[in-house]
């Protein structure tokens, strides 16, 4: 696959995995069950990688609006970043961005034409040109620009899918006024309005049986147009004859159409041309943040908030988890909030405080702006405000003393399974162990979960929906021995591999694990092993060594 080359291409490929693990601190909280919601303050690269070990393969929907490398000068953002410079940027977001989403999760990304063309080809890198969906198109001025001869109207938003062999789909929209109006009954059908739809289909794979002559209630005789069939076979058309839901025209003499009720329709397909009608424009986003912060004090490149309600009802459902790691003035986190979703919003500017935390607040409280009236929202809800902390590990690999059990078990989790800790998130799909590599941690115990390893086989293969089942077997349980989790377990509280240690995590192992555990490996991290290789050999135990075994980077 062609890629793009340019100065310093190759450390920029490096570059997130030179990126150190942080420490997230709580600043303050905010409303109502706030811990699912996190406003975060940071360097959106450092903050992407301190949330992997919390977050990955847990994101349903990324949005980002990252700087447009216009070298235009903006109050919030250095936007005049050289070419090569903001591809060197952008590449390791991207790739951490990667990681945190869902395998049927999907990222959209607003971009104009001075960077579009050469971030598809990055993200084909990144992603893979075959999870590319679409370059939606959308109309963000109401009017041409007067200063210039041929203007741009509009910005791209590029979608690529993390595995578009997902068979999930995305969502419907809403039939808006304008879809419906095309919903008619001349012929006063008793299910209510409908719409016609062309019968015919393209012939590649089509069935002797979808070449015939269909008859018009006036006689006319209409075999498939030249390089066509019909959609259906003969005998299914005939049942929809008798159903009254074949439409020949108003006098009966027209080729056959299929009628299409209106309530019937779960929604509509969205396509890639989305008009300021539908989504807003620059100046409706204007006068949202003018409307919140006062024009004094706006945000210069803000989206409207119909843009990410789109993007939201197409990508996401109602609880799943959204990420924008250039949340500018806030509106992602804003419009998730109001929907129903989750959110993660990162910035890095002082305006995390003075922008996005008054105006999430303005949500929790109520505020009617944007989509407010659209979604009947009435505020509640809540999201704690954060930023980023020391290291978790040093430049030689030591463990920082203000890491906890929790947080050094989210990190090692995350380096043996590359999956998020159930310690600290929870999964996206919680019944779908296909989607979640591992069991619930056993509370208040060394045991972080057992890692499985899933293989997937297809049966029913003669019915028209595949079923996949999966097979999964215990890679091994992982076990911590840290902070004393122990407790009376000496020396060192318990954090020191002994007989005495073992024999308490055997028979923890037993318990998690029933007439199965002797089949089971436990990997078991510690300050410290007393035993020799042949007592771990016999008790199917690998040690590894803390910090040395605990990837800093």
């Amino acid at each position: 696959m062609p890629t793009l080359d340019w100065l310093n291409r190759a450390s920029a490929f490096t570059t997130a995995a030179q990126v150190p693990y942080r420490l997230l601190e709580q600043v303050s909280a905010h409303g109502t069950a706030p811990t699912d919601n996190l406003l975060l303050q940071g360097d959106n690269l450092e903050a992407l990688k301190a949330l992997l070990p919390f977050y990955r393969g847990q994101v349903k929907c990324i949005f980002i609006d990252p700087p447009y490398n216009t070298r235009s000068a903006f109050e919030h953002y250095d936007d005049n970043l050289e070419h090569a410079q903001w591809l060197s940027m952008m590449l390791p977001r991207l790739q951490l961005l990667r990681e945190l989403l869902r395998d049927d999760g999907s990222i959209w990304v607003t971009i104009d034409d001075n960077e579009g063309h050469y971030l598809k080809v990055l993200m084909d890198e990144v992603f893979g040109r075959g999870n590319f969906v679409a370059n939606v198109v959308w109309q963000k001025r109401t009017s041409p620009d007067n200063r210039l001869r041929l203007g741009d109207a509009h910005d791209h938003v590029l979608v690529f899918k993390k595995n578009r062999g997902n068979q999930e789909n995305f969502n419907q929209l809403p039939i808006n006024t304008e879809r419906a109006k095309d919903f008619k009954n001349p012929d006063d059908d008793p299910r209510g309005a409908w719409a016609s739809t062309d019968f015919t289909g393209q012939t590649g794979h089509a069935t002797p049986n979808q070449f015939y002559t269909v008859v018009a209630p006036n006689g006319n005789r209409h075999p498939p147009p030249e390089g066509r069939c019909w959609a259906l076979a003969e005998s299914t058309f005939l049942k929809l004859i008798e159903d009254n839901r074949v439409w020949f025209g108003k006098d009966g003499s027209a080729r056959p159409r299929l009628k299409r009720y209106l309530n019937e329709m779960e929604g509509q397909n969205a396509w890639s041309w989305w008009p300021n009608a539908e989504v807003g424009h620059n100046q409706e986003a204007k006068k949202e943040i003018n409307d919140v912060f006062g024009a004094s004090d706006a945000f210069g490149t803000p989206k409207p908030e119909r843009l990410l309600q789109r993007i939201l009802n197409i990508a996401t459902n109602p609880n799943d988890l959204v990420l924008d790691s250039f949340l500018g003035s806030g509106t992602t986190a804003a419009v998730a909030h109001k929907m129903g979703r989750r959110w993660i919003g990162i910035e890095m500017g002082d305006h995390a405080a003075t922008h996005c935390l008054p105006r999430l607040q303005k949500v929790i409280a109520g505020e009617q702006g944007g989509i407010s009236q659209a979604v009947n929202w009435a505020g509640g809800g809540g999201f704690r405000f954060m930023r980023l902390g020391a290291p978790v590990f040093d430049a030689h690999g030591r463990i920082h003393p203000d890491v906890r059990f929790a947080t050094l078990a989210a990190f090692i989790w995350q380096q043996e399974t590359c999956s998020a800790w159930a310690g600290n998130a929870t999964p996206s799909h919680p019944s779908d162990e296909a989607n979640t590599p591992l069991a619930q941690p056993t509370s208040g115990t060394p045991h972080l979960g057992i890692h499985y390893v899933f293989n997937s086989c297809s049966s029913n293969e003669d019915q028209l929906e595949r079923s996949i089942s999966y097979i999964k077997t215990a890679q091994h349980s992982i076990y911590l021995l840290f902070n004393g989790i122990l407790k009376d377990k000496r020396p060192a509280s318990g954090n020191v591999l002994t007989q005495a240690v073992l024999d308490a995590l055997l028979a923890l192992h037993a318990q998690v694990h029933g007439a199965a555990a002797a089949s089971v490996p436990l990997l078991v991290f510690g300050e410290a092993c007393r035993l020799g290789p042949a007592r771990l050999k016999l008790a199917n135990v690998t040690f590894k060594h803390i910090p040395y075994d605990v990837k800093a980077r």
